[in-house]
């Protein structure tokens, strides 16, 4: 993994954040039952207490058993059943297998996050190298890819549930604010810098920064929202194959999609699945939970195309000035209407750009090469972050990745053009 060095005067803010991500992954367990976390949704998903458990074995296979002397593993069977995809490690449990494992119970999961977090601990007032460092500062990064993970996991599982249970209480109500007509903001390309620029906390697929050339190009003000995808429904989107990649299409028949995951239609009326239970759609809220297939036939629809990632990147540097995104992750009434908004912190948005390496990409030695670099085919790229995203995981040259026939997670579009 590519992280800035962090010095040993720098630990105590480490140690900081690494304990207030331990406690959030708690946190966001607090409304579920036993059962709730034990139960998984579909092969994608995965349980809540299995996220529980491999983010603390996350900990203790790459960080405490190797760096802190004397590290004694809470139960050895736990390498089998909480390692993910790391094959360097050893073998593991079959991933659409994660719900039959009623055992360990909730109650051992968080007994076991507590002698994590008692070596981690420990760990810090030994004192940290600099290897030892980055290692715990991708381990607090990779844990808040899983708490988006159980967030949209969990909405999936209670999505199935036919009482449509509610995993939080939904907020005061707030009135409805009208949609707002989309606008075009225009950039001039030229040559730009991709990826990150080696200030803070970075994966390695976001690495080396480097040179793009760009034609000039239009950007969305805006991500398309629920009254403008209900148009597409309305005029036979789904159902005219023009629209759609082969792949797309033929997807789309055999799973009879006609509607973004989670709408339903009750009453004559388009209500949505979310973590508030079953609401009325949101008309002007971003449209979410559509695949890369649905994107890309929207914006075919409209006449445009989906942006290109490094488009995105390079707009998005324009947003989040000086990497600061406080403005860019604010409410959008308190940001001014001209110029690109939404652009973090609502919905993922799909690319047209495949996962692929930057040039001179080098995948990390051992099994933490495993991380990114063995994902790269047949996926395509997501940028900015969604409402689930923890805000420190947020920055402009973050690539996430799905494959275009994925729906569960909070991605969505904004649509790009060339310049008229």
């Amino acid at each position: 993994m590519a992280v800035t060095l962090v010095s040993r005067a720098e630990a105590p803010s480490l140690q900081q954040r690494l304990f207030e991500t331990r406690r959030r992954s708690r946190a966001l367990a607090a409304p579920l039952s036993p059962e709730d976390m034990t139960a998984q949704a579909m092969e994608d998903a995965s349980p809540t207490k299995w996220h529980l458990g491999h983010t603390s074995w996350f900990f203790e296979a790459f960080v405490l058993g190797p760096h802190l002397t004397g590290y004694r593993p809470f139960n050895q069977d736990y390498d089998y059943i909480f390692n993910s995809y790391y094959d360097s490690v050893g073998p593991r449990h079959a991933r659409p297998k994660r719900g039959l494992i009623t055992r360990p119970s909730c109650g051992e999961i968080f007994d076991y996050r507590s002698h994590i977090d008692a070596a981690l601990a420990e760990l810090f007032s030994r004192g940290l190298n600099e290897q030892t460092a980055q290692l715990v500062e991708l381990g607090v990064n990779h844990e808040e890819q899983h708490q988006e993970l159980m967030l949209t996991d969990i909405l999936a599982l209670l999505s199935q549930n036919p009482l449509r249970p509610a995993y939080r209480r939904a907020p005061v109500a707030q009135e409805t604010q009208a949609p707002t007509p989309m606008e075009w903001i225009s950039f001039s390309g030229g040559l730009v810098d991709i990826g990150h620029d080696g200030a803070g906390f970075c994966y390695d697929n976001e690495m080396p920064s480097h040179k793009v050339m760009l034609a000039p190009f239009r950007l969305g003000d805006r991500p398309v929202i629920n009254a403008e995808w209900l148009d597409f429904i309305e005029d036979g989107g789904y159902s005219t194959p023009t629209l759609w990649l082969s792949d797309g299409y033929a997807t789309s028949v055999r799973e009879d999609w006609r509607a973004p995951l989670y709408w339903e239609r009750r009453d004559g009326a388009w209500v949505t699945m979310t973590l508030e239970g079953l609401r009325p759609l949101d008309p002007a809220a971003p449209v979410a939970h559509v695949s890369y297939y649905e994107a890309d036939a929207y914006a075919r629809w409209t006449g445009k195309r989906l942006p290109t990632e490094h488009e995105w990147e390079h707009a998005a540097k324009s947003v989040a000035i000086d990497g600061n995104l406080s403005a860019a992750l604010a409410p959008q009434a308190a940001r001014p209407s001209a110029g690109l908004r939404q652009m973090f912190g609502d919905v993922w948005e799909w690319t047209q750009s495949a996962y692929a390496a930057y040039p001179g990409y080098h995948a990390a030695p051992g099994a933490l090469g495993e991380y990114n670099g063995k994902f790269m085919v047949n996926q395509m790229v997501l940028r900015g972050g969604s409402c689930a995203t923890p805000p420190h995981h947020i920055r402009p040259s973050y690539r996430n990745f799905f494959y275009p026939h994925q729906r569960w997670q909070f991605a969505g579009l904004r649509l790009a053009s060339g310049v008229e």
